[in-house]
């Protein structure tokens, strides 16, 4: 995709502004073309940042200003800002809606930040799905070499076991292979399916959601026509035999396919919400208040998620107009 004045626009959202989301961004504006992105945040801190940073303001890095309530709050979180962070969120989103951004990457927000101004907020996702239309959103990661998406997210993991419905399986195994050929431009996608319990349950000596729920859910997803294999136990899939012939992972719970994909590809992975009418990715990591205005920061991760949002909206282009 090409950089020019005519090129689809990116949204790019600051996050917490107390974290390091303003500046990577300025980082790696420094040495990388980003004339296809827009950063809705408060310029104020944008050049605060910088100047923390001994950094020029880029001249390629166009911003869409959207105030907050103290902007000398690097390394240290104000929930004053919260207001002024949800309204960087909301600019963006509504943009991808009416179609004036291709595409929306988020910055790293803090969860209990926003809880702690009176905002009950339970992430980024969640919230998604919630201002587009009531769409399921699915959480996918994904390196250069591996994609693992995800059927239940952020929930504690005594009421994971009571949240994997058959339904709830065949909806999220649907959703990731529509959008494996739809955002990605996969022809037939394969999914490997974990089970949830040790073993995949073992014939069910080690449990029966392998039984009554999930095996099931893939068999009805077979006489769909989508091609999903499973559940395997986590500790096989895991592994190179698998994954080499796959498209995508789907972990039963964030701990389980998570620390697999960062422990590859942490600092270079993307955050990528599956099942929305819009195209949003995101960093694989938080806010990291503690390296925030050291200049310490990887962009890795930032350069994978806007490289990604910029090829699915090219897919997306091109699909539109075929």
């Amino acid at each position: 995709m090409t950089n020019s004045a005519t090129s689809p626009k990116i949204a790019y959202t600051l996050g917490e502004p107390a974290g390091i989301g303003p500046e990577l961004i300025l980082q790696l504006a420094q040495h990388s073309a980003l004339d296809d992105i827009i950063v809705i945040g408060d310029h104020r801190l944008l050049e605060m940042r910088a100047n923390k940073l001994g950094l020029d303001f880029p001249k390629n890095l166009p911003v869409l200003h959207t105030p907050i309530a103290n902007t000398d709050c690097c390394g240290v979180a104000d929930t004053a800002n919260v207001s002024g962070v949800m309204s960087m969120l909301n600019r963006a989103i509504d943009g991808c809606m009416n179609g004036e951004f291709a595409a929306m990457v988020t910055g790293p927000l803090h969860k209990g930040v926003i809880n702690d101004s009176g905002v009950a907020f339970s992430g980024h996702t969640e919230y998604l799905a919630e201002r587009t239309g009531g769409a399921k959103p699915v959480m996918l990661l994904a390196t250069s070499c591996l994609r693992v998406a995800l059927v239940t997210t952020h929930l504690p993991l005594k009421d994971v076991s009571t949240a994997i419905t058959e339904e709830l399986v065949i909806e999220i195994c649907q959703i990731v292979d529509q959008d494996l050929k739809a955002k990605y431009g996969i022809k037939r996608p394969k999914l490997l399916v974990c089970g949830l319990n040790p073993h995949a349950g073992e014939g069910g000596h080690l449990g029966m959601e392998e039984i009554d729920v999930i095996i099931p859910a893939l068999e009805q997803l077979r006489s769909q026509g989508i091609d999903v294999v499973g559940p395997l136990p986590a500790d096989t899939l895991f592994t190179p035999k698998y994954l080499e012939t796959a498209d995508v992972a789907i972990a039963m719970y964030h701990d389980q396919g998570l620390p697999v994909l960062k422990s590859q590809g942490f600092g270079s992975a993307a955050n990528i919400t599956l099942g929305l009418p819009i195209i949003r990715t995101s960093v694989d990591h938080g806010t990291a208040f503690d390296l925030a205005g050291s200049g310490l920061a990887d962009t890795g991760s930032l350069l994978t998620a806007i490289e990604v949002a910029r090829d699915m909206a090219f897919q997306k282009h091109s699909r539109e107009h075929q």
